[in-house]
């Protein structure tokens, strides 16, 4: 089927291509009728407009972007992203722009796609994920004037609008109610040490611990994958003095680990207590159910996707934080074992 054209529109409704350019723009030139004569016919056809002239009229590519440095195969196991993408595509799909998507297997990737995309205006913003320590990609992207919100922060955002949510608080809330317990030996597994956010929560986790006087506290850093999450949870359980409670930086790890546990024969609660990060379906369905940090992924999503949109059109934005972290405390914690 031939995709219909204003020429098609104007020959059904019997007037000029120009007027049904100034109907089709919302722009005067016509008459009321006329237009909504217009528009009907449009309707009619299934126009719609093409992004390519668009681009060529008024420089916008109609779409936004979003690198993922991951490995593929992880974002269909890992509910954190599943939900983010949700939410951008919530806000985008009612302004009817577009998500590109990209996933890259290293940094280098992910920086270079940058380039191309701005190259190509194939995007009119991106969304940065991942933060890093001295992150390249801020450097690049304010050298190329590209719009960008990065999703995290507020430390080593540049100058770049954030969306954020209060991590610190939110791990500060854990160490306390597994102190409140009775807990004085706890680890946590987190992710890699080169991100922003797991240095913010590692910071607060080793305040809080050292607040709370706790005997023994310590961080390893893992993937987020559940094999690495299950090996980090292999070599805490057998060590001469274990842990009693373990937090993880993701829920993928936190259910891995709780299948090493079992295999091990540690019991949850009774003997080890387990706390995810990220609340998630994954969560809920395991035996007994994690205790975990639940944060609205999706909220992030969209307010960084209103947030790049506006910022596209030219107006001021401000770094926008979310609704707080909470913890919902499920089956899998509980006092520590008597010595």
């Amino acid at each position: 089927m031939k995709r219909p054209t204003i020429t098609d529109i104007a020959w059904r409704a019997g007037v000029s291509k120009g007027a049904v350019s100034y109907a089709l723009n919302g722009r005067p030139g016509v008459s009321e009728p006329t237009r909504e004569r217009i528009l009907a016919i449009a309707a009619e056809l299934g126009w719609q407009p093409s992004n390519a002239a668009r681009a060529l009229s008024d420089g916008r590519a109609g779409a936004v972007g979003l690198v993922i440095d991951r490995p593929a195969h992880m974002l269909g196991i890992e509910p954190f992203f599943m939900q983010l993408i949700s939410g951008i595509e919530a806000e985008l799909s009612e302004k009817a722009e577009a998500l590109l998507l990209k996933v890259t297997e290293d940094r280098v990737a992910e920086v270079e796609t940058y380039r191309r995309w701005w190259a190509e205006r194939r995007v009119d913003g991106v969304i940065l994920v991942d933060l890093c320590d001295d992150d390249p990609r801020v450097k690049l992207i304010e050298e190329l004037k590209l719009p960008a919100v990065v999703i995290g922060g507020p430390a080593g955002k540049g100058q770049l609008p954030a969306v954020w949510s209060d991590d610190a608080s939110a791990m500060r809330a854990v160490v306390d109610y597994l102190a409140a317990l009775g807990h004085r030996s706890i680890a946590r597994v987190a992710g890699p040490a080169e991100f922003v956010h797991t240095a913010v929560r590692t910071k607060a986790f080793t305040a809080a611990a050292r607040q709370r006087r706790l005997d023994r506290v310590q961080t390893v850093h893992a993937d987020y994958t559940g094999e690495a999450g299950g090996q980090a949870t292999r070599r805490l359980l057998a060590e001469a003095s274990p842990p009693t409670a373990i937090v993880f930086d993701n829920d993928v790890m936190a259910v891995a680990a709780l299948a090493v546990a079992h295999e091990m024969r540690v019991h949850v609660p009774e003997r080890l207590s387990i706390v995810a990060w990220d609340d998630s379906a994954l969560c809920q369905l395991v035996h007994p159910a994690l205790t975990a940090v639940r944060r609205n992924i999706a909220e992030h999503g969209s307010r960084a996707a209103a947030l790049l949109l506006r910022l596209v059109a030219g107006e001021p934005v401000t770094d926008d934080e979310c609704s707080a972290p909470t913890l919902a405390t499920r089956g899998s914690t509980a006092p520590p074992p008597r010595a």
